[in-house]
């Protein structure tokens, strides 16, 4: 996959570009709250954690409590959905009401919301940027050259083989989500360190107690591995189609906000159903280019920013799911290629 200097990327009109779609989103509407989606998408995600615990109650210490632990996982990626577009301040248009969701969402499922938005606000700022993007900062896996020159022991050995670790992996992302924000409350790398450490202690107290309450030990011990593992893989299969594999960017030159959003990411083709899945991030050019705009909103704003970048000659990456995840792997494996055969990096190198 494509790497590229920022300081080589011409820049057209800087600023006017984006003005001008900017504009035109606004005058379509695009940017108003939607209250009434918000508040039946969570009040729905609400019902469905509540059935889902109720029912969890009733079987008791059964085989059938692993469908229980499936569905939540899909129930705690919805959760953590709403905890996204209130980071981007999508739900209301003042901070504070939306960090109430957030830090409420964040504490259903267990992670730091503060600790996430302030990442993923750097990632935003930087999307697919060696130096500064912490998306694409994982130590266990090389999404450029550069980084895979620097691994090392059993890191050099897994970016060797990331193409086929690579969906293994996001099975342990759920566990990475909850110690991630122990670590931030424990680190003070959060500005509501108090909520939040209450928040974790108490989520997690209440769901390991009322696992092995419930269940003997064998089951509660699967029902956690199957719940958490096939939550992480959830989240990890939502958001890795967005960049991986994208083209990335280095060095610290000046590039125009609409093509550093645009090239770097990639939108996935769909209907209702995909858009239901992903959480709208299926969308993420339009999301990248637009962050507080309403989820609904997004589905509406593709055509216009497609037609936008196409009178420009601008590049539109839009693909369907199962060759997004091609992409991907195919990316991580020619990362990989130098490690497994240095031979041939040496030689690419020398070229």
């Amino acid at each position: 996959m494509k790497e590229f200097a920022i300081d080589t990327i011409t820049k057209s009109a800087r600023g006017s570009e984006y003005a001008a779609l900017s504009q035109e989103v606004r005058a379509a509407g695009l940017l108003r709250r939607r209250y009434g989606y918000y508040a039946a998408k969570a009040g729905g995600n609400l019902l469905a954690l509540a059935a889902a615990w109720v029912t969890f109650a009733y079987l008791g210490d059964s085989w059938w409590q692993l469908f229980v632990a499936a569905f939540l996982a899909v129930v705690f990626a919805q959760l953590a959905f709403i905890g996204h577009d209130a980071g981007h301040k999508q739900i209301f248009r003042t901070r504070r009401p939306n960090d109430i969701v957030g830090l409420a969402h964040g504490g259903l499922v267990g992670m730091s919301y503060r600790w996430w938005v302030n990442g993923h606000n750097r990632h935003h700022a930087n999307p697919n940027h060696e130096d500064h993007d912490p998306d694409i900062d994982i130590p266990v896996l090389a999404f450029t050259g550069k980084q895979a020159g620097r691994k090392a022991g059993l890191l050099r050995w897994t970016a060797k083989h990331q193409a086929v670790l690579f969906f293994p992996l996001l099975l342990l992302e759920g566990l990475n989500l909850h110690v991630s924000g122990f670590r931030a409350v424990l680190r003070g790398d959060t500005r509501s360190r108090r909520i939040e450490g209450a928040l974790l202690v108490t989520h997690t107290v209440l769901y390991l107690a009322a696992v092995f309450l419930v269940l003997s030990p064998g089951i509660a011990v699967l029902f956690i591995v199957v719940h958490q593992g096939l939550w992480g893989f959830y989240m990890g299969c939502s958001f890795a189609p967005n960049h991986k594999g994208m083209p990335t960017m280095s060095g610290d030159g000046p590039v125009d906000f609409l093509r550093k959003q645009v090239l770097t990411s990639r939108n996935v083709r769909g209907g209702r159903i995909t858009d239901f899945v992903f959480g709208g991030l299926n969308y993420q050019i339009e999301h990248h280019l637009f962050p507080n705009m309403p989820r609904p909103h997004l589905r509406r704003a593709q055509p216009i920013v497609r037609r936008f970048c196409a009178e420009r000659g601008l590049p539109y990456s839009q693909t369907g799911l199962l060759r997004s995840y091609r992409q991907i792997l195919a990316h991580l494996s020619e990362m990989g290629a130098p490690l497994r055969n240095p031979r041939r990096g040496a030689l690419d190198a020398a070229r």
